[in-house]
């Protein structure tokens, strides 16, 4: 089941939880590059504190992802998709990624998976562009 929700509620949702996200961006050889990241709201976008191998990645390739895992085991994770909109830094603690969030959902697995269910258990807050 998926529910389209506006911005504000995204803000509501990752202004809820009190754990750092973690930020995915892809590495020159294609892999999953996962780090926990400071952020803070800047307008309608995301200010991220990055290191220097996530700046690279995020200059060379803007789709990318940030995750709040679940405070509960059987939590909803938050999910936000989004576009990489600046990077700043010299490389000496100041990095930073903006994002512009394109898609969020709260997500986690179903309690028992039927043929009546899906595999999963999600709420959609942010719809995609299109």
């Amino acid at each position: 089941m998926s529910i389209g929700v506006e911005l504000d509620d995204l803000r509501d949702a990752i202004d809820a939880t009190d754990r750092a996200p973690y930020l995915l961006t892809v590495s020159d050889d294609g892999r999953p590059h996962c780090v926990a990241a400071d952020w803070a709201w800047d307008g309608d976008e995301l200010a991220v504190s990055v290191g220097n191998r996530t700046l690279a990645n995020a200059r060379a390739r803007k789709p990318i992802s940030l995750l709040w895992p679940p405070r509960e085991r059987d939590g909803y994770s938050l999910i936000v998709d989004g576009d990489v909109t600046r990077t700043e830094g010299s490389g000496a603690g100041d990095n930073l990624v903006g994002v512009h969030p394109t898609r969020a959902v709260l997500h986690r697995p179903a309690t028992g998976p039927t043929e009546a269910q899906c595999a999963a258990d999600c709420v959609r807050l942010l719809q995609p562009p299109g």
